[in-house]
Order: C-alpha cells, then structure tokens, then sequence
C-alpha cells in the first residue's frame, strides 16, 4: 500500500503528515510527497519561482510530486518537475486533475492539459487518475467513464506502432494494385477489427442519426455506461471472517480519532 503526504507551503510538514510517514517507513510502505506548490497562493506566483520552493519541499521530503490543475502553467511545471527528478534518480508521481464543476468540455481539455504533462513528463504513476472534479473537491462517476477513455487513448498511443514486412503490407499493394480499393483485401479482412482504437465511448454517428437518437452529449453517454456497469458489478469475493476483521479495524480507528492533533 502507499499513502500521500501533502507538505504544507511554504516550507513546513505538518506533524500528522511526518508522524505518518514515519509509520508508512517503518512498515517498509511507499510514501508519496506532493508540495501543495499553488503558485501566487503558497508559493511564488511565477512557474519557475514555485518550482525552486517545490524543488527544495519535495527533496525535504525525499519524493517529489505536483499539483496540477490542466493549465499550461501546470504542464509546464509537470514536464519541468520530471526533469528535475531523473537528475535525483527519485520516481516521479502526478496527477489527472482539473476545476471543472461538470463532466462538460473543460473537464476533458483540462484532464488533456494534466495527462500530456504527466506523460511528457515522465511520470511513474498517476494518482486521482479518474474521477476527480472541481479541484478535488468531490468524484464523478461520468467523469471517471471519461477519463478511463482518455487514459485507454493514451495508453494506445504509447504503443509504438510495428515496422516490419507485414506492416509495411507490400503484398496487399501488390493485390489491389493501382484503382483499386483495400476493402476485401486478405490483409484487411485479417487485421480491421484490431488494427484501429475503438472507443468505448465516443460517437461517430452523423449529425442527423444522433439528433435521431436524442442528442446524447458525452456525460449523457457516461452516464449511461455507468449504470450498466453498476447494474452488472459482481464485488470480488472475500472471506467472510476476513471482511469482519476489516470492518472491526475501520471502525476502532474512527472511535480512536486517527492521527493525534497538533500541540
């Protein structure tokens, strides 16, 4: 398991943050350390000003990690993070994140803005990757349907694409020759149904056919996927003893208050 601990800007950990990331190490448990690096706010307002201040609170912490919010600003502070960290050697964690109130277009162009930082960046592993609305303040089923597109979109783009002899298809040139067409050509037939992305969520249908159905925008179609995976989510299964033991133990901490407060 891992936890995440926020340093509190400028240049300060809390107690309830140190005291578990000390647990966390004792159990030999990753820690994740994000410098709540809010340029203007808890650091200073130009990008390269934030980054020295969350340059010197992430090696404080020994990790390092950004808040991001899908502004170029952001990505730019992710890409520049990421470079910073292959010069430590330290992995890198960022996130998926936007201000959006809606699963609407700037919850998509936003969570684009985030992902490509976190990609070019080179990042290691993406936390509040789907899901996550207006700044983190609450969750989104539609919104995570959204971003499970985006990250499946992503993650197909990463794949290099294959240059070799079947590839290049030389010999399904040579089979439908000048004129023709590659509809019924053996390497078509062989390869269409796997050779291009298909989303689970777009629609391609033309304009006419899907005012005919109602108009459907993207959160409308969300929507809908995600009662049908509710509908047909089996949980996975779990020993009954051991379900009772975990309950036990989430609700003698609640009793027990968490972490102690500060002096």
């Amino acid at each position: 398991i891992f936890t995440n601990i926020n340093a509190n800007s400028p240049l300060q950990y809390d107690r309830p943050m140190l005291w578990a990331m000390i647990e966390m190490a004792r159990a030999n448990q990753p820690t994740i350390v994000t410098p709540f690096t809010l340029a203007g706010a808890m650091a200073p307002v130009t990008i390269v000003g934030a980054l020295a201040q969350q340059n010197a609170e992430a090696l404080a912490g020994m990790h390092t990690g950004a808040p991001a919010f899908g502004t170029p600003e952001a990505t730019q502070a992710a890409i520049i993070g990421g470079q910073l960290v292959r010069r430590y050697r330290l992995p890198y964690r960022l996130s998926n994140v936007n201000t959006a109130n809606a699963p609407d277009a700037q919850a998509a162009y936003e969570s684009a803005m985030s992902l490509w930082g976190a990609i070019m960046g080179g990042a290691n592993m993406i936390v509040h990757a789907a899901g996550w609305m207006e700044g983190g303040l609450c969750a989104s089923f539609e919104k995570m349907v959204i971003d499970a597109e985006m990250l499946q979109l992503m993650v197909r783009f990463l794949v290099p694409p294959a240059v070799d002899r079947d590839a290049l298809a030389l010999d399904a040139m040579h089979e439908v020759g000048p004129a023709g067409h590659y509809f019924g050509a053996r390497h078509t037939l062989a390869r269409y149904e796997t050779a291009f992305y298909t989303p689970m969520l777009s629609d391609w249908r033309s304009y006419q056919s899907w005012r005919d159905a109602g108009s459907p925008d993207t959160a409308v179609r969300a929507a809908g996927l995600v009662k049908r995976l509710l509908a047909d989510y089996q949980p996975p299964p779990l020993d009954e003893a051991r379900r009772d033991a975990l309950a036990a133990f989430v609700a003698r901490r609640r009793a027990e208050g968490g972490a102690p407060p500060e002096d």
